[in-house]
């Protein structure tokens, strides 16, 4: 098959919708498959592109195996509202003249976020008439009106009925997590048009080893119990929880805990000068790095922070950050509540907070970094749980079988069957 895959982000860039994007493509590419991607040039999170590259009309490279098409788009920061939203139409438009010049692809695949995104799939799989396959990786517009970042509620109206008629025009609908799908389905989309396939880990690439030592060194580590947090710090990120758990671990006398954040966001400037106005030496702010390196910066912690802000659409969310963090033997502090808290009791991987509880935050560092058997006991389960449940490559292959199934329903089964054995 031909597939020609609409994503926002892709490497460079080391968050959740590239490296899930690219690791399915380069899977499929390896299986023979044409895989085209079209993207934009790397900018994220701060709207600064990367060295290398230009923000340019259009551009081609080969990554893995997968043909990846850059097209230009108005490049801004990931904060705002205005900006952001003027970044996500150039896209839609850029992203659909560019697909004009691709030999007509087998099925089309648009990822969420960012919602534009997705309508640009469907207006390229009319104009080529294929099959559209949307993947949801975050319910958009409410997960932005959720925290905040966008408040007229006439925009958010026609944005709704947007979203609405986006999913009608999928053939079929990719979702990360059952939460998704139960959110999908309150918004009157079938269940038989839903499939889930969840995030996942790349068993060689997040693995258990030794702390890198050039990690441990350069951010004065040694003999300190390291909670890292490592992705965006954006605004539903809500990681003001750890400046006041900080401060409590600091007026508590305990100087042996510090908090490193990894990553750059729209809230990073202010959360930086809140730790520096209360003279909070047990947070680091690292910012962001290449997204080789994350690897090693897990194996620096003792424990990894998954936070998000304390709001009902979050419940139904599964952030990849658990599945990096299980795969590297590293206990879990989850202050996300729904299905992400579910997994994380179940596979016995770490421990549960409520989101935004700064006092609980604190205990539960503390708890861990008192207990190490505990922190041994915790990891060693996710990491079990997680090669039993999420090795990326056997969810590429399964994904791989739904688009089988919607582009070619006749071939399907015989191709699922050869693949199995």
């Amino acid at each position: 098959m031909h597939i020609l895959f609409f994503s926002h982000y892709f490497p460079p860039e080391g968050n959740a919708p590239a490296a899930r994007t690219y690791e399915n493509c380069r899977q499929w590419a390896r299986h023979g498959h044409k895989v085209t991607v079209i993207t934009c040039a790397p900018n994220v999170p701060s709207g600064i592109v990367y060295d290398g590259y230009k923000n340019r009309l259009f551009s081609r490279e080969s990554m893995d195996g997968i043909n990846v098409v850059r097209i230009w788009t108005y490049i801004a920061p990931n904060e705002g509202v205005v900006r952001r939203i003027i970044n996500f139409l150039s896209y839609l438009t850029s992203s659909v003249f560019a697909s004009l010049f691709i030999k007509k692809p087998d099925v089309i695949i648009a990822t969420s976020p960012q919602f534009f995104c997705g309508w640009a799939g469907v207006i390229a799989s009319r104009l080529k008439n294929v099959p559209f396959i949307l993947e949801i990786r975050d319910i958009w517009p409410e997960s932005i009106a959720a925290v905040g970042a966008m408040k007229n509620k006439r925009l958010l109206r026609i944005l709704e009925r947007l979203e609405i008629k986006m999913y009608d025009a999928a053939e079929h609908i990719i979702t990360v997590g059952d939460g998704y799908k139960q959110k999908l389905m309150e918004k009157n989309v079938a269940a038989e048009k839903i499939s889930v396939i969840p995030n996942g880990i790349d068993p060689d690439i997040f693995y258990p080893r030794e702390p890198d030592e050039t990690i441990t060194e350069k951010y004065g580590l040694k003999n300190k119990f390291v909670c890292s947090y490592i992705g965006t710090i954006g605004m539903a990120c809500g990681l003001d929880v750890v400046i006041e758990a900080a401060e409590i671990l600091k007026k508590d006398g305990i100087h042996n805990i510090v908090f490193l954040l990894v990553g750059e966001g729209a809230s990073k400037k202010e959360l930086e000068k809140k730790s520096i106005d209360k003279k909070l030496d047990n947070i680091i702010f690292a910012g962001r790095q290449d997204k080789s390196l994350i690897p090693a910066y897990l194996s620096a912690s003792d424990a990894c922070l998954v936070h998000l802000k304390k709001t009902s659409i979050f419940e139904s969310v599964l952030p990849s950050k658990i599945f990096e963090a299980a795969s590297m033997s590293k206990p879990i502090i989850l202050g996300v509540e729904g299905f992400a808290a579910d997994l994380v009791k179940k596979a016995d991987a770490g421990i549960c907070i409520e989101p935004d509880n700064a006092a609980q935050l604190a205990g539960a560092v503390k708890n861990l970094a008192s207990t190490p058997l505990l922190c041994e006991k915790l990891g060693r389960n996710g990491l079990d749980y997680v090669s039993k449940h999420h090795n990326r490559n056997i969810l590429a292959q399964k994904y791989l079988d739904t688009i089988t199934r919607i582009c070619s329903p006749d071939v399907a089964e015989d191709a699922i069957l050869a693949n199995e054995k």
